[in-house]
């Protein structure tokens, strides 16, 4: 069974690591895999009432391969972590099976309660370097965190997630592996993506006031004009100075921005 589980864990490695030329280099040269070790035989103590034992085995893993995993932690099937320093597994984590982690991330807790408060990371999801997933939460099947992103909410299956708080950017596309849960084309950005509706909106509005404008004056105001027009050096920002009345038409301006 130990040696099954050995097998499918150095092959599922050479399927997700181009730079794995061999078994032999795997087993010699990849502290995921040497971490794997350590914490099934931490996990055995554990699970046996031995605890401070599986915790010093843990503990030794960690120093030697710089991965830390709590022996309560559940691991599934063909888990790989890829260069894996700084990865931390909480107590109470689930990880599913085919489930890919890169280094610097965390699955912690939030809470000081003794029951569940690490993540469940559902089947083949793929969480990308840096990326820190807190809380009891649970990570849906083919999910993709991407690297750097702070997930504090569920998951749902087969998206992509990003950003701090993480949020949704896209639905998974196909089943192809995708090295840093990230593809490397054609991602949306969410920020340009709120910008261009807020413009939008604003297009409507400005359209609506002149409706509005012509049936009350039969044309346009003229600050509805100016307003209309975008700044010359930035089209999307009009700014324009107007006279204070609080201090007079000779006293100092104040500036007015409007988006265009």
């Amino acid at each position: 069974m130990i040696f099954k589980s050995l097998r499918e864990d150095i092959a599922s490695i050479r399927r997700r690591d181009p730079a794995a030329h061999s078994w032999l280099e795997v087993v010699l040269c990849y502290p995921g895999l040497h971490a794997l070790m350590f914490h099934r035989l931490s996990n055995w103590c554990w699970n046996r009432g031995m605890r401070v034992l599986g915790r010093f085995i843990s503990h030794v893993g960690k120093i030697l391969t710089g991965i830390e995993i709590h022996p309560a932690a559940q691991l599934g099937p063909r888990f790989f972590i890829d260069h894996g320093t700084g990865v931390v597994i909480g107590e109470t984590a689930v990880i599913g099976a085919d489930v890919t982690l890169y280094h610097g991330v965390t699955l912690g807790g939030t809470s000081l309660h003794k029951g569940k408060r690490h993540p469940t990371l559902e089947d083949g999801v793929i969480v990308g370097s840096g990326a820190q997933v807190l809380g009891p939460i649970t990570v849906g099947k083919g999910a993709r965190i991407g690297a750097n992103a702070v997930v504090l909410t569920d998951v749902p299956p087969g998206v992509t997630m990003v950003g701090i708080p993480a949020r949704m950017v896209m639905r998974r596309q196909d089943a192809d592996f995708c090295a840093y849960g990230l593809p490397v084309e054609d991602l949306p950005d969410p920020v340009a993506r709120a910008i261009d509706s807020v413009r939008s909106q604003v297009s409507t509005l400005m359209e609506r006031i002149k409706e509005l404008e012509t049936e009350l004056h039969g044309h346009p105001t003229q600050a509805c004009a100016r307003l209309s027009q975008p700044d010359a050096a930035d089209p999307g920002i009009h700014v324009e100075a107007v006279s204070n009345p609080a201090v007079g038409t000779s006293g100092r301006t104040l500036e007015r921005e409007s988006i265009s």
